[in-house]
């Protein structure tokens, strides 16, 4: 058994850094544990993939983080088991640690729905590996044609959600401004982007007016758009729709969803909707004292009742909302429940385009003054300020240029593993 600490965090994303941060600054001995040694930018990972910025905007490493928190001690390892009766975590090196309060913030895997083919040949977009694996994965795809006259080039996203909507429309306008550009337009009107989902309409948790612009805008850069149809199969060359329709697909990215990993479903906590914990209004895990739950590994309620959307807003309230429940434990004091301030959702759709629904209100914007507010927003939540400098300099030379702002070298060829 090696050293006990008062608070175990699993986990360094949004919601993991955000409560080992809050409970760290108050003189809290915390364990901060990850498979990884960075934290990830999940938002911006789209844009790794198809080269408009680059792995060190989204990737900080998380001891430069807490450089001035000394009672966060950050441990690299990946966490094999947990024994939530014990409040206890065991490395996959065989390394034991105990603490008082245990806090999962593990995150999520992709969601492939049991779908044929799927895990083997889909490229998700949840890591920093993920999004390096698609983007030199896209590059070889196009180079190949390029040598190939007459290849027609087809790239399928499954999922209309905020992910699948910003891929698929990041991936049109490279074909549009940088493949016409940098390759020859003979091979940009050779490549089609196709979106699919078995929702009949784009950004579900959008109003219709915005999902009648992103409609709108996705049609006008040429994505060419299947909706109200599942995936019945996903195959090395594309995907087969429920209606029977095959498009045909060199690069299949599969946005269609997340739930929890196996470090949740090994754990012996009661799983709800995705596989995710459901947890209590005060973010605890029902039936094991003095265990958190939080971010995307977490089914989180607002004070009405409904279940919260697996949204980086939400992950980093909710960590540090358990840091303050995590301080009254130790103190003695009383958990409150969570409350969420709904700061509203956006998704981009290209150069100049965007939707945005802000605040509770849902004050809706599209266009350049969405577009505008979009970069602004994941400008400030940009974790360092080298990550922010960077990530501008990017969208400038990108979004002015028209120039592809950074090269991706990953795994070629492989979708997951």
């Amino acid at each position: 058994m090696e050293d006990s600490y008062q608070v175990i965090v699993i986990g360094a994303g949004f919601a993991g850094t955000a409560a080992a941060r809050e409970l760290g600054r108050k003189g809290v001995r915390v364990l901060l544990i990850d498979s990884n040694n960075y934290h990830q930018f999940q938002p911006l990972l789209y844009q790794v993939a198809t080269s408009q910025i680059g792995v060190s905007a989204i990737a900080r490493p998380i001891r430069s983080m807490f450089r001035r928190i000394r009672n966060v001690r950050v441990l690299t390892a990946e966490v094999a088991s947990v024994d939530v009766g014990n409040h206890t975590v065991t490395t996959d090196e065989g390394d034991t640690f105990r603490a008082k309060v245990l806090v999962i913030a593990v995150g999520a895997v992709p969601n492939f729905f049991n779908t044929p083919g799927a895990e083997e040949h889909a490229f998700p977009l949840y890591s920093v590996t993920d999004a390096t694996r698609l983007g030199t994965s896209v590059t070889r795809l196009l180079d190949r044609a390029d040598r190939e006259p007459g290849t027609e080039v087809d790239m399928v996203v499954v999922g209309g959600g905020p992910t699948g909507v910003e891929t698929a429309g990041a991936l049109a306008e490279n074909i549009k401004f940088v493949v016409a550009k940098y390759f020859s337009p003979e091979l940009a009107a050779r490549c089609r982007v196709h979106l699919v989902d078995m929702v009949p309409s784009v950004l579900a948790m959008f109003s219709s007016k915005s999902q009648e612009y992103t409609r709108q805008r996705l049609a006008k850069i040429g994505v060419q758009m299947h909706m109200g149809v599942g995936v019945t199969e996903v195959r090395a060359d594309g995907v087969t729709l429920a209606d029977g329709t095959v498009i045909p697909g060199g690069i299949v990215v599969w946005a269609g969803g997340l739930k929890g990993g196996h470090l949740i479903a090994g754990s012996g906590l009661p799983q709800g909707k995705g596989g995710r914990i459901d947890v209590r209004a005060d973010l605890t895990a029902p039936g094991a004292e003095g265990v958190y739950v939080i971010g995307d590994a977490a089914n989180i309620t607002d004070s009405t009742g409904a279940k919260l959307p697996q949204l980086g807003s939400v992950a980093q309230q909710a960590g540090k909302w358990a840091a303050r429940n995590i301080l009254a434990d130790l103190n003695g004091g009383t958990r409150q429940p969570f409350r969420y301030v709904d700061k509203g959702y956006m998704a981009m759709i290209g150069r100049g385009a965007a939707v945005a629904e802000l605040g509770r209100r849902r004050v809706q914007l599209q266009g350049p003054l969405a577009f505008l507010s979009w970069l602004l927003v994941h400008l400030a939540l940009l974790s360092g300020f080298q990550q922010k400098v960077r990530a501008l300099f990017s969208w400038l030379n990108g979004y002015v240029l028209h120039s592809p702002a950074q090269v991706v070298i990953g795994e070629p060829d492989k979708a997951q593993r």
